[in-house]
């Protein structure tokens, strides 16, 4: 059901918290061995907020907007109580001592946290293979990958687990999966959500954000989750956004840019006749479509993999075994304890990128790499607003391919980097970006991603609302159990 279905059933008294909890498990105990999208469940907190709800109900009391709403969480955000293990070995039995801001805001909303999604350790990779303890599979197609490193938030949303889930983005890595798994998600402007609580890849590239069926339930969870926080000093200093209210509102005609450098040889052809066909029916709708030059976009996925992996260098050099965490015990030396921690804990991909970053980063190559990296990253920030003085968004595909198989680029990391050739430069500019379904190919879902100004996120998610009113690309779910 949609956001605002569950709302309806909740006002007429057809539905309480707890049966929607009993519902909601028994289909993740019945079908997620297959897709594997959670790590662990979170009953207890769940089953004692869906009774604060269900007492409210019963007292005739007015609910939040998001009561008594499933949830799934990605497990890079503190819960207090509950484990975060970042889907790495090194914090396999970590358990969080607070909130982070977004699950404080959810648990104010009297959300259902159901519990914590699988992902690519600590955030890093495309495709949930990288986690420390097992992959997630694509519901529409087991033997194809979810998408990452938000790939359980994804899965989780496509087989009817759950209607929302918080994914994180650094790269993609929420709206890649979406696009894979035939979902809507959305990356915040850098800065409208806090990061407080959220295990830090690379701080001034993370954001966190909504999944969800449509661009209205995304709406609904974006508005609850955003908002100043002076816990995190990246936080803006802006109210909470209205997006819902605004999606009510009659949307005006749009001035539609289409970059010529992501609709080239790099996109697959089925994936580009899909979005060329969504583009033709924004035409259609009255929206003028101006194709437009983004030339820094060829320098985004090397600049994103210096400036990333050094910034993870310096957030991962505190899991050393002295504080919290995985400890190597039988070392006999304080330097042997930390390097036995560190390479028994991290995975491979976590490693390549430590590596990276530290390299980058180290005397004699800070200024022909990070330095330069930081410099690229001026020019495509410079690109996009030189774009946005002529229009008011930007359509491009979301990923260069529908889901690839499993091991598919296991040997070939760079083939891997490049399946976020289209998210990678919105991050650099810290600008929003919708990921929706916009067709199929050979069974697989397609996503485009619309890119909008800073702090826009109405006209982005109003024009993606637009589109999904007019088609039903959203509304289409994989043969999983009873969801079809």
């Amino acid at each position: 059901m949609s956001i605002s279905q569950l709302q309806d059933q909740y006002r007429r008294g057809e539905i309480t918290a707890s049966a929607v909890l009993d519902q909601t498990y028994a289909r993740i105990d019945s079908h997620d061995g297959e897709v594997k999208s959670f790590l662990f469940h979170t009953r207890a907190l769940a089953y004692e907020i869906a009774g604060e709800v269900d007492a409210r109900l019963a007292k005739g009391k007015t609910l939040p907007p998001l009561a008594g709403i499933p949830l799934g969480v990605k497990d890079n955000m503190h819960m207090s109580g509950e484990k975060t293990t970042c889907a790495s070995k090194i914090l396999e039995n970590f358990q969080a001592p607070y909130d982070a801001t977004v699950i404080a805001r959810c648990k104010e909303a009297l959300m259902l946290p159901i519990g914590k999604l699988n992902m690519d350790e600590f955030a890093m990779g495309s495709s949930t293979e990288n986690s420390a303890f097992f992959p997630t599979r694509n519901p529409w197609d087991f033997s194809r990958v979810p998408g990452g490193s938000s790939g359980g938030s994804a899965a989780s949303v496509a087989a009817g687990f759950v209607p929302l889930s918080l994914g994180s983005d650094t790269g993609g890595s929420i709206r890649q999966p979406a696009a894979f798994c035939g979902v809507t998600g959305l990356k915040p402007t850098y800065g409208r959500v806090s990061r407080y609580g959220l295990v830090a890849f690379a701080s001034s590239l993370d954001q966190i954000g909504p999944l969800g069926r449509s661009v209205h339930d995304c709406a609904y969870l974006l508005d609850a989750i955003s908002g100043h926080d002076a816990r995190d000093a990246t936080s803006a200093n802006l109210p909470a956004t209205q997006v819902v209210a605004h999606l009510a509102m009659s949307q005006k005609f749009l001035k539609i840019g289409i970059p010529r450098e992501l609709i080239g040889p790099e996109i697959d052809d089925a994936v580009k006749a899909c979005v060329e066909s969504a583009i033709r029916w924004y035409e259609q709708q009255g929206h003028q479509i101006i194709w437009c030059d983004m030339a820094s976009f060829s320098a985004a996925v090397a600049t994103y993999y210096i400036i990333a992996p050094a910034e993870a260098s310096a957030n991962l050099s505190r899991y050393d075994g002295v504080r919290y965490g995985l400890r190597d015990k039988k070392a006999d030396t304080l330097k042997t304890m930390i390097a036995n921690t560190r390479g028994h804990g991290f995975g491979a991909e976590v490693k390549r990128r430590i590596i990276l970053g530290t390299y980058v980063l180290s005397s004699g190559y800070y200024d022909a790499f990070y330095a330069k990296a930081q410099q690229v990253r001026s020019l495509i920030t410079y690109e996009f607003q030189q774009a946005f003085q002529n229009v008011d968004v930007l359509l491009t595909p979301t990923a260069p391919t529908t889901a690839f198989a499993f091991g598919a680029h296991a040997q070939d990391p760079l083939a891997m980097y490049l399946a976020d050739i289209a998210t990678i430069p919105v991050n650099m500019a810290g600008l929003p970006a919708l990921s929706l379904p916009c067709g199929f190919s050979d069974g697989l879902p397609v996503g485009m991603q619309i890119i909008g100004r800073a702090w826009d996120e109405n006209t982005v998610m109003g024009l993606g609302h637009q589109f999904q009113l007019g088609t039903d690309y959203h509304t289409r779910v994989p043969a999983i159990g009873s969801v079809a």
